[in-house]
């Protein structure tokens, strides 16, 4: 991961907005530009025929009109437009490709590749494409009119065809190039907002364990300053170093960077239970200190916000936490009791901290069970299990410095001033 923070990474994800809006302009440039060299080169063979004013007025009103009519047909979007609207300008288009080959001639001819590029570009594939030969075809009738020889008629053919597909193939193009350029901003979008989600998800997994934690620590210093100053020194100690970890974890968020271990992570959770007086035992195996980082950072987090849990929502006075290997999977598992009178268990897939955990285990082809059950001595409890495939540490694979959780930060507490 880069180590750049989530509003600098949202605002390079916007950049391609610009970028987008540029490549569009261009394409819609570069299509009015050739429909517009097309009208010239109409206009142009009218001039040589040498009419009066009138005429030439009436010219230029009609292919201003064709243009247009033709940038309505090659906007994006324009055949979502209402199947009525588009018969009406297809029609009112077609009346100003034919019906001034009566004044023009042939010179006018240009103007049924027009209309071609717009049946394409309207209609539904088949009729699109009949219409449009049969547009193309259509440009035989004035060239018999006007005796034209059998060449003639051929390249009118074979330009009409031509006009109507470059007017098809630019008008896609510049309607691709926009529906690119909307699919990267809602791209961009999407990946801040993924972003936001993320931030939020870890600090509420990460931060909500360590905040639980310094609460009971300083509740316990609280009661050991009267009867054993020694011991509470020690628990202020610790107290510092899950605070020191905590903003450590808040950087780390920051940059989009968190590994945890599970292993690192048990005696922590021991630790703070322990505080809490809670009776905690813990079964591990001896492979949950090789799993690969993304396993043991999601199975340490499943860790964290069961023992939260436990705390904020519970009077338990012991709690069995089991990290097993076991065909294949690596099951975590952490019972309690002490639930509180008409708690309902959340389901793994609601918003809360639970819905997180199944999100992340999934990530990873893994699950989350959440179940209120009765054990074997008829007590009421809570148990949340977490599975995941076991996939090891590589042995050429780093492993990166270890959260200073758990009793290995504690050791160091004492050297604190």
């Amino acid at each position: 991961m880069d180590g750049t923070d989530p509003t600098k990474r949202a605002a390079h994800s916007a950049q391609p907005q610009d970028h987008g809006s540029a490549a569009t302009r261009t394409a819609r440039g570069v299509l009015v530009a050739a429909l517009a060299c097309y009208l010239g080169i109409t206009f142009l063979n009218i001039l040589s025929q040498r009419l009066g004013p009138y005429k030439l007025a009436l010219a230029v009103v009609c292919l201003i009109l064709v243009f247009l009519l033709q940038l309505v047909h090659s906007a994006p979007g324009a055949s979502a437009a209402r199947p009525r609207t588009k018969l009406l300008t297809l029609a009112a288009q077609g009346i100003l490709s034919y019906l001034p080959l009566i004044w023009f001639g042939v010179s006018w001819g240009a103007m049924a590749g027009f209309f071609a590029g717009s049946v394409l570009l309207l209609l539904p594939a088949r009729a699109g494409w009949t219409v449009y030969g049969l547009t193309t075809l259509s440009l035989l009738v004035p060239g018999f009119l006007h005796d034209l020889a059998v060449v003639d008629m051929v390249y009118m053919c074979q330009t009409t065809a031509l006009t109507g597909l470059v007017v098809y193939g630019l008008s896609r193009l510049t309607g691709l190039v926009d529906q690119l350029h909307r699919a990267r901003t809602d791209l961009a979008r999407l990946a801040v907002s993924n972003e936001q989600l993320r931030f939020s998800r870890d600090l509420h997994d990460l931060l909500g364990y360590s905040l639980s934690a310094i609460t009971l620590k300083n509740e316990l210093i609280h009661r050991l300053i009267p009867a054993n100053p020694l011991r509470a020194r020690e628990e202020v100690d610790e107290v510092l170093v899950i605070s020191r970890q905590a903003l450590a974890d808040v950087r780390r968020v920051a940059r989009g960077y968190r590994e945890m271990y599970l292993d690192s992570e048990l005696p922590s959770a021991e630790s703070v239970l322990a505080a809490a007086r809670v009776s905690v035992t813990v079964e591990t195996h001896d492979a949950i200190g090789r799993l690969g980082p993304a396993t043991s950072t999601v199975l340490a987090t499943v860790l964290r916000e069961g023992v939260t849990n436990l705390l904020r929502h519970s009077k338990a006075s012991y709690c069995r936490i089991s990290a097993r290997v076991e065909d294949g999977l690596v099951r975590l598992t952490i019972v309690n009791d002490g639930l509180v009178t008409g708690h309902q268990v959340p389901s793994p897939h609601s918003g809360s901290g639970l819905g997180n955990l199944q999100r992340r285990l999934e990530d990873i082809g893994g699950r989350l069970i959440v179940r209120r059950l009765l054990d074997g001595s008829g007590t009421d409890v809570f148990r949340i299990t977490a599975e995941a495939p076991l996939q090891e540490a590589r042995a050429d694979e780093p492993l990166p410095g270890r959260s200073t959780s758990g009793k290995e930060a504690y050791g160091r507490a004492g050297n604190i001033a």
